[in-house]
């Protein structure tokens, strides 16, 4: 009996697999004129490199000849699933304890994405997580935010602080001079409005920067805070 990738797998687990094996099993089958192992070689060679996998939309994928919307659909399933796999969801119900929370919730959606995007983490006023809010969305190197818009949807949230979170594309955490003073304007508009901000973290393909650890903010200064510098 043919011993295939898919029978090596349940011998040997997923991991002496190559990505060509790995692609066999999701596909399936192949298509006329091509085996299903021909049809992974070609969907690599049309990718280039797994990572274009990240990024690749149902359209896009159901064009490769052989592949259609089916086999597109599976693949991308299986994409997300490795993603929330991957993600440490944010502590419900506890308080956070460092920046290194935020960056293992958000990192596996937010670190190789190709354009910017500004995420708020609303707090109750214990300091607990009550979710991620999406507030704006850029281009390569820029993504729009109005203090007013972003703590309009915090109040609305009934958050007493928050934690901001953004992206760079660029792979690279260290906060340009745009950052610094984006961050500065959020602090006065937070302190105006009695919503603290706690930490701005920037999240890149090479790391993550948070501006409290670097001490570019003032260490919350409420009794029992749950964010401690330096706690990476």
């Amino acid at each position: 009996m043919p011993h295939g990738p898919r029978e090596r797998l349940h011998d040997e687990g997923p991991t002496p697999l190559s990505d060509a094996d790995l692609l066999v099993v999701l596909l399936g089958t192949g298509h006329v004129g091509a085996d299903v192992h021909q049809l992974a070689r070609t969907l690599l060679a049309h990718l280039g490199d797994l990572d274009a996998l990240l990024h690749a939309t149902p359209r896009e994928l159901a064009a490769v000849p052989g592949i259609g919307p089916g086999k597109a659909a599976r693949l991308l399933a299986a994409v997300e699933l490795g993603r929330r796999a991957l993600t440490r969801p944010l502590p419900k119900g506890r308080r956070l304890v460092s920046s290194r929370d935020v960056d293992a919730a958000l990192r596996p959606r937010l670190a190789r994405e190709e354009i910017e995007h500004f995420v708020a983490i609303p707090l109750d006023a214990k300091h607990r997580p009550t979710g991620t809010l999406r507030l704006s969305t850029g281009s390569l190197v820029a993504c729009p935010v109005e203090p007013a818009t972003v703590f309009r949807a915090l109040v609305r949230h009934a958050a007493a602080a928050v934690v901001f979170v953004h992206n760079h594309p660029s792979g690279h955490p260290e906060p340009s001079p745009e950052d610094v003073a984006l961050t500065r304007r959020l602090c006065d508009a937070g302190d105006l409005l009695g919503v603290e901000v706690l930490d701005h973290v920037i999240i890149g393909a090479e790391g993550y920067f948070s501006f409290l650890d670097a001490g570019l903010l003032t260490a919350p200064s409420r009794p029992g805070s749950p964010l401690s510098v330096g706690a990476r």
